[in-house]
């Protein structure tokens, strides 16, 4: 009979290398320069170890995109072969071997409770790994994740720098408040248009790695900066002359109580009050 397996968190190579990865980044930020992850990394994800090879072939189905089906569909059958010529039997130790230290070094219940972007993607390659040891594996599982893995192989993507071309081509000739407000309200990627964050901006980025496994902590911390930027831009709103400009800042104010919906803090949430803070310091700037 067919065997359906269940997804888990904790042996999955490409969750278990993200979440140590960002071990390091939570680690360096609150001064601790000799993270045990990265001794860990190193030790368990070389390119000797059968860990490392396996999590390069997560690396690559997670990252490639292709506008081909025809294209996505050989990448997993190659990357499928390649899976097979791995030791099974020295895989299983090397991971047995590293969930033991993480549980040495960190509380487990709070290293596997962080949100995994793209969790499903991460679950169909575990399953199509498992699928080619597993003697009587469910075809249709099988055949679920493959195509899982393919749908996002196959995703559009949009450049950053082609969106921000093109909000700033369509804003370019409005006044230089509209065009300032609306740009920092619209732009999709803000990563490396901030050279130099301020200190609101680097506080939440603090706050946003240190407490990525804390749920209950990072949207206490969220709701309450959504109340002073409300208050501070309440504040600074008088002082916008410009009719459409005020108009266009009284409605993102309002679009302020959109960030502390829900229990669970979304990325988006986050880059959203990031564009805020740069809002304020922005207006800052034009209204004196």
């Amino acid at each position: 009979m067919a065997q359906r397996v269940k997804h888990s968190k904790i042996k999955n190579t490409g969750i278990l290398f993200e979440l140590l990865s960002r071990q390091i980044t939570v680690d360096v930020m609150n001064g601790n320069d000799k993270s045990k992850s990265v001794e860990v990394l190193k030790k368990f994800f070389n390119e000797k170890t059968e860990l490392g090879k396996e999590n390069q072939l997560y690396q690559v189905l997670l990252k490639e995109n292709y506008n081909s089906t025809r294209k996505a569909e050989k990448l997993v059958d190659a990357v499928i072969r390649a899976r097979e010529k791995l030791q099974n039997k020295k895989l299983r130790s090397e991971k047995y071997n590293l969930i033991k230290e993480i549980k040495s070094n960190y509380v487990v219940e709070d290293f596997f409770r962080a949100r995994i972007p793209n969790y499903k993607v991460y679950a169909s390659i575990y399953k199509t790994f498992l699928a080619e040891t597993t003697p009587v594996f469910d075809p249709k599982e099988e055949v679920d994740s493959n195509f899982s893995i393919i749908e996002h192989i196959t995703r559009n993507k949009v450049k950053p720098r082609d969106t921000d071309s093109q909000v700033i081509s369509e804003f370019k000739n409005e006044d230089k408040d509209l065009r300032l407000l609306s740009y920092q309200l619209m732009v999709d990627n803000f990563n490396g248009k901030y050279k130099s964050l301020n200190s609101m901006q680097r506080n939440l980025l603090k706050e946003y790695v240190n407490n990525i496994s804390n749920t209950n902590k990072l949207r206490e911390f969220i709701n309450s900066e959504v109340v002073k930027i409300k208050q501070i831009l309440n504040k600074i709103l008088p002082r916008v002359s410009d009719d459409i400009t005020k108009i266009k800042l009284t409605e993102a104010i309002k679009q302020t109580d959109t960030l502390s919906k829900g229990k669970i803090v979304k990325d988006k949430q986050v880059v959203s009050l990031m564009r805020y803070y740069e809002l304020i310091k922005e207006l800052h700037n034009v209204t004196g």
